[in-house]
């Protein structure tokens, strides 16, 4: 695997580079800010609705979106938020996907119920900042909200699990505003398989097959983030309209089984698919991945030593810790995912999707949402023209959407999808 980063990342950097004429002789900064100007970034996946549920139990009516700096106290190991309205602010953002997931550990019903909750915290905050939020259902509402200098609020939901395995529920939460699913989480559905679950269905079901094509009919965005890569390819052989993977990285670059292999980038320029690159550090450096799972190794290990004692091994893997300290992710490596996908899949098939507030911190320079501008001057540094940052930021996300609502209104005299529903007789 490092052998394969090395040799991405050469082969990408010799790809991109560009002469300094060809900047206008502009700074990287200067370059990456008039980018940001002309085309906010459109975030594909923010995690702020399940910190509302998890630190005030969805109670919000007290809660201040406008600076949550003071958020250390509400969380058990006093982490704070890493969003909030001056923070987007700051970091350029002009659209973002609300992720309104819920534990994939639930059961079908008690994760329908909690999704519908999720939607509704989310839009109450979006109601509550009507200067600063605007929700928006379409791309033509995500272009009117930039306009009028307010952030686009999507909804995404994060795992098949959300709609309990029903085709009516996947329309019903599409009439409350949610854009797109993520066909799994961690866990399969009973009719997909997750990256990280031992595969149980070869890929999708038939009926998961005839959920994705549901999906597009009623113009509802596919994310393939979160699944097996037979799932990626069962959806890329059936899809007619583009799909997303909301916040996921190239697996060439960190090898986890959440980012996208060469098998289905190779793929997504037919399809017309955005790669909404994540920011989470364990999935950007190949270095922090491999820390964590000799770390794991190592705390196997202790434990077979040393059963049912706790102290001794507690005090041997805090000496481990000591001896080996975890690598940092930083934006350079971040940017190494995009120089890959778009070696593999072309400048239109990136985007950005940062996983904030679903994770410890961003990687070093990019710990919250703040953090934007210095990509963006880190990938004009390398050579990316302002078109291909406008493109990155929102242009090919912007142009996805459209694609899928306008493969939607072709499908209008298409009926919906019929499964039968559980009958008690």
């Amino acid at each position: 695997m490092i052998r394969t980063f090395a040799l991405a990342t050469s082969a990408s950097l010799a790809l991109l580079a560009a002469p300094a004429a060809a900047q206008e002789n502009r700074t990287p900064e200067e370059i990456a800010a008039a980018a940001l100007e002309a085309a906010p970034v459109f975030d594909g996946h923010n995690d702020v609705p399940i910190q509302l549920r998890g630190r005030f139990g969805n109670v919000i009516n007290e809660f201040d979106f406008a600076n949550t700096s003071d958020t250390g106290e509400t969380h058990p190991a006093g982490r704070v938020m890493h969003t909030d309205l001056g923070r987007l602010r700051e970091g350029g953002v002009g659209a973002q996907f609300w992720s309104v997931y819920v534990p994939a550990s639930l059961d079908e019903p008690e994760a329908v119920q909690a999704t519908i909750e999720q939607i509704d915290v989310t839009k109450r905050l979006i109601a509550r900042y009507p200067d600063e939020l605007a929700l928006a259902l379409t791309a033509d509402d995500v272009a009117a909200a930039m306009a009028a200098g307010k952030i686009a609020s999507l909804l995404g939901m994060e795992g098949g699990h959300s709609i309990g395995s029903s085709l009516a529920v996947l329309r019903q939460t599409y009439d409350l505003g949610a854009r797109y699913m993520t066909l799994t989480h961690s866990k399969n559905t009973p009719w997909a398989d997750s990256a990280t679950d031992t595969p149980a269905h070869d890929g999708l079901t038939d009926f998961g097959k005839d959920l994705v094509r549901e999906m597009q009919r009623i113009g509802m965005l596919v994310d393939l983030s979160h699944v097996s890569e037979k799932v990626m390819l069962d959806t890329l052989d059936i899809a007619g309209a583009p799909v997303i993977f909301s916040h996921s990285g190239a697996r060439a670059i960190n090898g986890h089984a959440r980012n996208v292999p060469d098998s289905v980038l190779a793929r997504l320029a037919e399809n017309g698919g955005v790669v909404m690159v994540v920011a989470l550090p364990g999935f950007l450096s190949e270095a922090q991945r491999q820390w964590y799972a000799n770390r794991q190794a190592e705390i196997a290990r202790l434990e077979a030593l040393w059963q049912g004692q706790s102290e001794e091994p507690r005090a041997l893997l805090a000496a481990w810790d000591e001896a080996n300290p975890m690598p940092e992710a930083t934006i350079s490596d971040m940017a190494d995912h995009i120089d890959h996908i778009r070696m593999v899949a072309g400048i239109d098939a990136i985007g950005i999707g940062g996983d904030y507030d679903g994770m410890t911190t961003g990687p070093v320079g990019m710990e919250d949402v703040t953090g934007y501008p210095a990509l963006f001057t880190e990938l004009a540094r390398r050579g990316y023209s302002q078109a291909d940052l406008e493109k990155i930021s929102s242009g090919n996300i912007m142009r996805a959407m459209r694609q899928a609502e306008a493969y939607a209104a072709s499908q209008s005299d298409v009926p919906p999808y019929e499964y039968p529903a559980a009958r008690e007789d």
